[in-house]
């Protein structure tokens, strides 16, 4: 098994919004990110518990014409609300890293 931070070429977290974070996950060729499509472990359910919301609240698209994933999830605190520890969300990511690819 392999780690997605492995396989990727790019996993990346950023602001979707006020209320919302969308995370990049980019592949730099086809194998690779057919391997992690066919496995499913990309999906509304694992990144609910990764990062304790709702699946009902996840998005999540897999974009085969750019071999990437994008998916979405609510913030915890509305950007810059106070506790708001990632105004920009961009140290969000690193969850996503530790998936396991079979």
């Amino acid at each position: 098994m392999a780690r997605l931070a492995e396989m990727a070429a790019l996993v990346r977290s950023k602001n979707a919004g006020p209320f919302s974070l969308t995370f990049d996950v980019l592949f730099s060729d086809a194998a690779t990110y057919e391997r992690v499509k066919a496995a499913g472990v990309i999906s509304p359910e694992r990144v609910s518990l990764l990062y304790g919301c709702p699946a009902g609240s996840v998005l999540c698209f897999a974009v085969d014409n750019a071999r990437a994933f994008k998916v979405t999830i609510p913030r915890r605190r509305v950007q810059g609300d106070f506790g708001d520890s990632d105004l920009h969300g961009g140290q969000q990511h690193a969850p996503l890293m530790s998936i396991e690819v079979p």
